[in-house]
C-alpha cells in the first residue's frame, strides 16, 4: 500500500508560514491605511509633509552638549546633541543599575539579618514609589539644596557634590544629568534585585551541597556555581529592565536634562512638524530597543546549557 501525503492545510509548517504572511500582509495594510489618512489631514491644514526642516537653524540653546553646538546650528545637529546625551544616560545607566541590581539582590539572601532587611527595605521603597517623583526628589530636593560651587561639599577629596553637579577625580556630571542618573539607576536596579533573587533560588540546593562538599567558600560558590547557572533564568526579565531603563530616560524632560525627548519637543514647538519628529523619535527609541534586545539574546544564547 502506498501512503497517501496529507492535505496542505493539515501540515502545521504550511499553517506557520501562512500566520506570519498574514501577520506582515495585515500590518502593511494597517500602515498603509495610517499613511494616507495622515497624508489627506496634513494637505486638508495645509501642511506639507517632509523633514527639510532638520536643515534649517535650531535658534535654540541646549545647556549639555558633548558635541560642538550653537543656536545657529540645523535642527539636525540639535537631535544629534539629544540623541548622545540619551546614549550617554542609556549606557551609563545599563551598567551601573547592573551593579546595584546584583548587589541587592545578592544581599537580599544575604545572612546577615541587617544587610538582608536593609536590601529588603531599599527594593520595597523605590518599586513602590514612581519614578517621575524619585527623579524629583533627587533634582529638587537633593542636588538643588547643595550648596554653591564656591562652597562645594568634599568627599575625602575625590568627590564634590555643589548645585552644578557632582564631580569627581576630574569627570564633572551636571545636576541635571546626575539626578537621572541616580533615578534611573536605584529605581531599575530595585527591579533587578528581585530577579537576580529569584534566579538564585531557581538554582537547585543540591549545586549549593555539591559545592560545600568540594569546600568551596560561600563567594566562590556564589560566583563559580551558582551565578553562572541563575544567569540562564536571570537574562530575559534582565532585557525587559534594560529596554524600560532606555524608555524611561525619556523623563529627563521633566528636570531639564536635554535628551533626544527634550530636544525633540523643542523641535516640534518651534517648527509644527508634529508627525515627522513623532517618526523620527519613535525610530530612535525603537532603534535603541532592538540592539539592547540583540545584544542580550546573544548573550541569552552564550549562557543556556549546550546539549551534547
Amino acid at each position: 500500500m502506498t501512503s497517501s501525503k496529507p492535505p496542505f492545510w493539515r501540515d502545521t509548517r504550511f499553517w506557520k508560514i501562512a500566520t506570519q504572511v498574514i501577520a506582515v500582509t495585515l500590518a502593511i495594510i494597517i500602515v498603509s491605511i495610517l499613511f494616507v489618512n495622515v497624508s489627506r489631514n496634513l494637505q486638508r491644514l495645509g501642511i506639507q509633509f517632509g523633514f527639510d526642516f532638520l536643515q534649517q537653524g535650531a535658534s535654540f540653546d541646549i545647556g549639555e552638549t558633548p558635541i560642538a553646538y550653537k543656536p545657529t546650528d540645523a535642527y539636525s545637529r540639535a537631535l544629534w546633541v539629544g540623541l548622545i546625551n540619551t546614549l550617554l544616560i542609556a549606557i551609563a545607566g545599563i551598567i551601573l543599575t547592573t551593579i546595584v541590581g546584583i548587589a541587592a539582590g545578592i544581599a537580599r539572601l544575604s545572612d546577615n539579618w541587617l544587610v538582608r532587611n536593609i536590601a529588603l527595605v531599599y527594593v520595597e521603597v523605590i518599586r513602590n514609589t514612581p519614578l517621575l517623583l524619585q527623579l524629583l526628589f533627587w533634582y529638587s530636593a537633593v542636588f538643588l539644596s547643595f550648596p554653591n560651587i564656591s562652597n562645594r561639599i568634599s568627599l575625602l577629596g575625590l568627590i564634590y557634590l555643589s548645585q552644578d553637579g557632582l564631580e569627581i577625580i576630574g569627570f564633572k556630571f551636571s545636576s541635571e544629568f546626575a539626578a537621572l542618573l541616580i533615578g534611573l539607576v536605584f529605581y531599575t536596579g530595585s527591579f533587578i534585585a528581585e530577579i537576580v533573587r529569584a534566579g538564585i533560588q531557581s538554582v537547585s540546593k543540591g549545586q549549593w551541597e555539591a559545592a560545600r562538599s568540594l569546600g568551596l567558600k560561600p563567594g566562590l560558590t556564589m560566583r563559580l556555581v551558582i551565578f553562572p547557572q541563575a544567569l540562564r533564568v536571570i537574562i530575559p526579565p534582565l532585557t525587559s529592565q534594560y529596554l524600560n531603563l532606555t524608555k524611561n530616560s525619556s523623563l529627563a524632560i521633566a528636570i531639564g536634562y536635554p535628551d533626544i525627548y527634550f530636544v525633540a519637543s523643542t523641535t516640534f514647538n518651534q517648527t509644527g512638524k508634529a508627525v515627522e519628529v513623532m517618526l523620527l523619535i519613535m525610530l530612535t527609541y525603537l532603534t535603541f530597543s532592538l540592539t539592547i534586545s540583540l545584544f542580550m539574546n546573544l548573550f541569552n544564547k552564550a549562557v543556556q546549557i549546550k546539549e551534547r
